[in-house]
């Protein structure tokens, strides 16, 4: 931790960071090439090519000042009532910018081979709901900073400070409003609190001001008859702003959000301020990442399939890909024993879970099927109007799903990212090509540190299926309850083992972790490391390999565990974390799961009273 302190545009440094920084370099090698206007480009080079060196344009960009934003300002200052805002929300969200709410596409939770239209709480600045509600002395505080910051926004669009500052103040009021809407994130874990499937006309009896249909029809949407309304409850939040807020008070928040959801790509000055408040105040870093690494993360995010597709060409390697299909299959092979050997499930649920398990569906590496882009106007000169253009395109293909089966060829990460995850409505486990690389796989590493590393990862989002929001899903991905009554009970039971446990463990300060936001992922970083080693104990056979750096298979296993979670944290960083990220810091995914296994204790050969040997030990998988 010492050798790697956090780098000053960063507000925590771990392996991940590290790795995805390697893969950013990478990236920026393919766009530097791409953006050389030369005619023996190809179409996607050209498309990422082209909207790099845009964004790099910071010179040109400064120039035009706020005149891209001028059609947007303008269709809000020329509001004549409240019937009107339909029509400014509309024109916001094909341009990428989500006042009041979030609206796309779904798979529906109780039928996971349709899609349909998805309704979701959203128009907060502040990370999520409870940064508005808390009255702590720092909560207090940061709410003040969020204002200065919202009101220096507005000075900067050219307002006068004596009224940028009234603005700020309207647009902190209108925001806490929507929060007391808005469901906190530990209650959003249950997938039943956010499945609300209504008739359009029951949406429209929730909210009549706002003019659902034409907004719909607006945004491109097919006919829709009914949807999910994640949150009844923060459409009648936003229903009774709507009614008593005054028409100046919208456009203040309207042209906020504007200015927030669009500074990315608006003047150094408005990037710089954006900075100051969300990376420097709120998460801890120390100064602004350098504009290379903002665009290639630009065109990541707006161009994910044109420039993954370069990405998997260069760096894929087909070694990695064939040795983690292998390893997942040895890590499915161990949770199947392990469902058959646990005591406290009944035949009956350990059958149901067991064609669960078989029916997962492992996807590594790369998309079978990419994303053309031909289709979105890219320009070399015009940044703004790129992001635009391709927000819109993805607003439209995403809206496309609506009434139409479930595509499960998609991705929810791009190639580049370092990371993993589990669907539990797709039922299926994802490896992007970012994170079959070393510390995570490593082909001149001995298996036993691979199955730390990339082995605990597999693990860990295949009992994602079994967590306690994974679980409420069958094999087919429909939210339904497969359990008896006691096993739920019993799974509760030793879930609420590990609740107590992660909730003991401080994040810094005085904030302490919140073990049931955690719980997900604690669930599965504690079986993920377990069916580890069960498989890497399986591919041993019983026979020991020779020690290497002086370490044993099993102790190398856990060393491999403990690498990949390495981190440094900044204060701010690790404050904001506790209160919105279901994810543990590092050190207590590391020492929280190792603790509760008798396996890290005979390996290293704890005894009792030591801090890693916890008594008693949690364990559900």
């Amino acid at each position: 931790m010492a050798a790697n302190p956090i780098p000053n545009d960063q507000s925590r440094w771990g392996r991940f960071n590290t790795l995805q920084e390697r893969n950013r370099t990478v990236l920026q090698s393919i766009l530097e090439s791409a953006s050389s206007d030369k005619p023996t480009r190809t179409a996607v080079e050209r498309e990422i090519g082209d909207y790099y060196t845009a964004c790099m344009d910071e010179t040109g960009i400064d120039a035009k000042g706020l005149a891209p934003l001028k059609n947007d300002l303008d269709l809000i200052a020329a509001m004549k009532d409240k019937a009107a805002v339909t029509g400014v929300v509309t024109r916001m969200f094909r341009d990428g910018s989500n006042p009041f709410f979030n609206f796309s596409s779904s798979q529906d939770a109780k039928d996971s081979t349709q899609m349909i239209g998805d309704l979701d709480q959203g128009g907060l600045g502040l990370p999520e709901r409870d940064y508005y509600l808390k009255t702590d002395e720092k909560s207090v505080e940061l709410r003040k900073k969020y204002v200065a910051h919202v009101a220096k926004m507005f000075e900067l669009l050219g307002v006068v400070p004596d009224l940028a500052a009234r603005k700020a103040d309207v647009v902190m009021r209108i925001e806490t409003e929507l929060a007391h809407g808005s469901l906190d994130v530990i209650s959003r874990r249950d997938p039943n609190k956010v499945y609300h499937k209504l008739p359009v006309k029951e949406l429209v009896s929730l909210a009549p001001t706002f003019d659902w249909a034409a907004f719909f029809h607006g945004v491109g949407a097919p006919p829709i008859e009914s949807l999910n309304v994640d949150v009844p409850p923060f459409i009648r939040a936003m229903e009774s702003l709507l009614v008593q807020s005054s028409l100046d008070d919208l456009k203040t928040y309207l042209t906020w959000h504007l200015l927030n959801d669009s500074s990315g790509v608006l003047p150094s000055k408005f990037q710089q301020e954006s900075f100051d408040f969300y990376g420097k105040t709120l998460r801890g870093a120390k100064e602004m990442r350098a504009r290379w690494k903002r665009c290639v993360d630009q065109v990541d995010g707006q161009l994910p399939d044109a420039l993954g597709q370069k990405f998997v060409e260069k760096t894929l390697g087909e070694e990695g890909k064939r040795r983690t299909h292998q390893m997942v299959e040895e890590i499915e092979k161990a949770m199947a024993q392990d469902i058959e050997k646990i005591d406290w499930m009944t035949p009956e649920t350990k059958k149901q879970a067991l064609v669960k398990l078989q029916a997962v569906m492992n996807k590594i590496g790369n998309k079978e099927h990419w994303v053309d882009y031909s289709a979105v106007n890219i320009g070399r000169g015009d940044a703004f109007g790129n992001a635009e253009r391709t927000n819109e395109f993805e607003l439209h293909r995403q809206l496309a799903k609506i009434g139409r089966p479930v595509d499960k060829t998609e991705w929810q990460m791009s190639p580049p990212t370092v990371n993993a995850y589990y669907d539990p409505q797709e039922n299926d486990i994802n490896f992007p090509a970012g994170i079959l690389q070393p510390p995570f796989w490593d082909n001149t590493m001995d298996d036993a540190v691979n199955y730390g590393a990339i082995g605990a990862v597999i693990g860990h989002e295949l009992t994602h299926g079994f967590d306690d929001q994974g679980r409420q899903f069958d094999a087919h991905g429909n939210l339904r309850d497969w359990w008896t009554e006691q096993d739920a009970k019993a799974f509760e039971q030793r879930a609420d083992c590990l609740v107590k446990e992660y909730s003991s463990f401080t994040a810094v300060d005085d904030v302490k972790l919140k073990g049931e936001l955690t719980l997900g992922e604690n669930t599965a970083d504690n079986g993920g490391l377990r069916l580890a080693y069960m498989a890497l104990m399986d591919s041993l056979a019983g026979k020991q390999p020779p020690k290497r750096d002086g370490f044993t298979a099993e102790q190398r296993l856990f060393l491999g565990f403990a690498q990949i979670w390495c981190e440094n944290r900044s204060d701010e960083s690790a404050r904001m974390l506790a209160q919105v990220d279901p994810h543990s810091p590092g050190e207590f995914r590391v020492n929280g799961v190792v603790s509760n296994m008798p396996e890290f204790q005979q390996a290293f050969a704890c005894k009792v009273g030591q801090p890693m040997l916890r008594k008693p030990a949690c364990r559900v998988w």
